[in-house]
């Protein structure tokens, strides 16, 4: 979609485009409310988040990663297992093996028997006690809160009035929301990189958003649309710029940490795109056209 069929249609259907954005956040918090309704949690946590085992084993050969988690799966199938790699230069140089019950033991004998030679000092185990790992989880999860607080009271300071500062906040909070609903439906299993990856979301989120508060309400020359209209060309710029960097990163990095973290903030950059000229742009739009009419 071009930045002049995009005017086109936020200068006449304004009020359209915001209900759409408020039904996308509805429909987001349904998903997340069902998730939390049907298993008891948003999203699947990872190993460092919920605690369990991760061992890491060097190879020198390729292996069949899938073939590997299937197996695994079928020889212990009341424990939760993934499987992954870690490669440089382009070849597999280690397996990740996370496990939710510590039996380290049985499954390097079991990763032996499928034909992986594991040397008995030539591996790394550690393991994160349940407790632990929700303990970390909800010191994490009050770090978004706190982190979501003090954006907020940022951006009042800056603009020293509550009702554009709400909006900012509604649109932050809308992105976050629909970010996760994604991550949810997807079952990405969300470790400490995802939580950074949605720290860093609030960041990218209010920065176009008080690209376009500012423009609207400080400037004082032309029309309400007239300001839309010029922050929109250099907002659309910004965050097509993040969104090219981000997916580069993804697609060409070897590391499953990474790609987690670029994920994310994909998908919460491409929401973020009709939370700010969507929602937040018609909301201000409404409100000082409703303003101007009353003076």
């Amino acid at each position: 979609m071009s930045v002049t069929l995009l005017l086109r249609i936020f200068e006449k259907k304004h009020k359209t485009l915001l209900t759409i954005s408020l039904l996308l956040l509805i429909v987001s918090l349904g998903i997340i409310g069902f998730k939390w309704i049907s298993r008891g949690e948003i999203v699947q946590k990872g190993v460092t988040l919920q605690g369990g085992l991760t061992i890491t084993i060097p190879v020198t050969s390729a292996v069949n990663l899938q073939a590997l988690g299937n197996h695994l799966d079928e020889t212990f199938p009341d424990v939760e297992i993934n499987v992954r790699g870690i490669s440089e230069g382009g070849s597999l140089s280690s397996i990740i093996i996370e496990s939710s019950d510590n039996i380290e033991e049985k499954l390097i004998e079991d990763v032996r028997e499928y034909g992986i030679v594991v040397q008995e000092d030539g591996y790394t185990a550690e393991f994160i006690g349940s407790s632990l790992g929700q303990s970390f989880f909800r010191q994490t999860i009050i770090a978004i809160a706190i982190a979501f607080l003090l954006m907020g009271l940022a951006v009042f300071i800056t603009f020293r009035k509550l009702v554009p500062s709400l909006f900012v906040m509604l649109a932050a909070f809308s992105d976050i929301m629909s970010t996760l609903a994604v991550v949810s439906l997807l079952d990405i299993r969300l470790s400490t990189a995802g939580i950074a990856a949605f720290l860093m979301l609030i960041g990218y989120s209010v920065d176009t958003d008080i690209l376009l508060t500012t423009r609207v309400i400080r400037s004082k020359e032309g029309t309400v649309f007239d300001r839309v209209k010029g922050a929109l060309r250099t907002g659309l710029i910004m965050s097509t710029t993040s969104l090219a960097a981000v997916l580069v990163a993804y697609f060409f990095t070897q590391s499953d940490v990474i790609k987690q973290i670029m994920l994310i903030l994909a998908i919460g950059l491409a929401f973020d795109v009709i939370y700010t000229w969507f929602q937040n742009a018609s909301i201000l739009r409404l409100s000082l056209e409703k303003k101007t009419e009353h003076e």
